[in-house]
């Protein structure tokens, strides 16, 4: 896979910078991004800002200050323009899905679409009364990666998107996305997938019915990356996108590799990022997705998406571990962890180093040491967060044994559990205020729940594969 023959953004095109990277109204020191970086701009680059944080690129100098601070992640693209609907085909992979698809494709209008058949056991046919539409029926079962290939080959336009057929968009989804591909070295667009509000099957919209559940899967559904925009890069918030919905340009896509059958999408955003290419996340753009809202069903799925990371630990080492983060980082986390006078002696000590290295770039910047001490706490809680979720989630078969053997540990578990919900809970609400929140012991509940089915998964993909790689722990610099 090669990368894109240009990276040099369009006259007109503009980005934004981000209000978290602001400090007090001050565009000239500007600190965010992941990993966190401090930026000073210029006088000439200041001057090519206006008020608000918006840079149209107009000259070389406009040129490359947009693309410095997108490819830092503290500004967003705001594209004037971008490919027309005419210029995209959708393609839709299904297997023994007719109703879906119904739906699906009385939701596009105006685009071309493809429906791959994986071989259903009864055809899927569709209903094209515009000649926009048609089927292309696999004859054997290759599963969701080969079924979107095959449509990406038989559709001729530049642009592809692809959608599965329990997914239904909402307006203007298509047109929002458009314009990321007014970036020339964009390949990937994905928008936020939510729950969807009308269900095929009626029992699932039933007031009450399953109520945690459904309130979960639509809430905390491993198809959602959150309601905030940006790069989509490994080892960042938003380290993938799904591809139950997303847009592909034909230069930049690296085809789904047909041999996997789960995570395909987490591959090819990995391969596409390592290839030069930008992948992008907005979630101004809305898909909605027909959740599992049975608890059976939900808890195989996670199961499921566990066992990717066997494959993707092969593929892509040090990128799919449970745990990424520094030597200084763990050990002051393992250490007030431990909750001894010694282990909060090393831990304190330990943040006092964190907090000088962090504010080492901060020198001179308004309100820096008020910034270095908010990131270095925010570092702490990110390890501990880490900590309790690889206890919990990734290596609780483990965890399991420990607890037979130990009754200081079965209290040091049972405090991380409730802790762990209880703040990951916090931390949903505060990040999207505006989704109704679900009930705490529910939520608690079911994040438990989740977790040994995904780590259910992970370890069966451990066996299978016979390799470790995904229980390894990575210490970065």
């Amino acid at each position: 896979m090669t990368g894109p023959e240009t990276t040099d953004l369009p006259v007109g095109f503009q980005v934004q910078i981000d209000h978290r990277c602001v400090r007090r109204g001050d565009l000239r020191n500007l600190v965010g991004g992941s990993p966190l970086r401090v930026m000073r701009l210029s006088d000439a680059a200041l001057g090519m800002t206006s008020a608000d944080g918006r840079i149209e690129v107009c000259d070389a100098g406009t040129r490359s200050l947009a693309r410095t601070l997108l490819d830092a992640g503290i500004a967003h693209p705001r594209p004037m323009s971008g490919p027309h609907e005419s210029d995209v085909t959708v393609v839709v992979p299904v297997y023994d899905d007719q109703a879906g698809v119904d739906r699906l494709v009385a939701a596009l209008t105006g685009v071309r679409v493809i429906v791959v058949d994986d071989a259903s056991p009864t055809p899927i046919t569709v209903a094209d009364t515009d000649g926009r539409c048609r089927v292309l029926r696999l004859e054997r079962n290759r599963g969701p990666a080969a079924a979107r290939n095959a449509g990406f080959d038989a559709a001729d336009t530049e642009v592809v998107a692809f959608l599965d057929s329990d997914t239904v968009p909402e307006p203007e989804w298509l047109t929002i996305l458009l314009g990321h591909f007014a970036d020339p070295a964009v390949a990937i667009v994905a928008p936020r997938i939510v729950g969807l509000a009308d269900p095929v099957d009626p029992a699932d919209a039933r007031p009450g019915a399953l109520r945690p559940v459904a309130a979960y899967a639509d809430r905390f559904s491993s198809l959602d990356m959150g309601v905030r925009e940006g790069p989509v890069r490994p080892g960042t918030p938003i380290a993938y996108v799904p591809s139950a919905a997303m847009v592909v340009r034909r230069s930049g896509f690296g085809r789904f590799d047909e041999s996997l059958r789960v995570a395909e999408d987490v591959d090819l955003c990995w391969r596409t990022d390592a290839a030069g290419w930008r992948v992008r996340y907005d979630p101004l753009a809305r898909v909605g997705h027909d959740h599992r809202r049975s608890l059976r069903a939900l808890l195989d799925r996670r199961r499921f998406y566990g066992t990717g990371a066997a494959e993707l630990a092969r593929r892509h080492p040090g990128l799919a571990a449970p745990v990424m983060t520094s030597l200084p980082l763990a050990a002051a986390v393992v250490a007030l962890l431990s909750r001894t006078r010694l282990g909060a002696l090393v831990g304190t000590l330990l943040s006092g180093w964190i907090f000088s290295r962090i504010r080492r770039p901060l020198r001179g910047v308004p309100a820096g040491d008020l910034i270095a001490a908010r990131n270095t706490v925010r570092a702490l809680g990110y390890g501990i967060l880490q900590v309790w979720s690889a206890v919990l989630r990734h290596y609780w078969p483990a965890t399991v044994v420990a607890l037979l053997v130990s009754r200081r540990f079965r209290r040091w578990v049972l405090t991380a559990a409730v802790a762990e919900a209880a703040v990951t809970w916090l931390v949903d609400r505060a990040v999207d205020p505006g989704t109704p929140p679900m009930e705490p012991v529910g939520y608690s509940v079911m994040r438990r729940l989740d977790d040994f089915a995904y780590g259910l998964g992970l370890w069966q993909g451990v066996v299978a594969h016979r390799d470790p790689a995904a229980l390894r722990p990575v210490i970065v610099r």
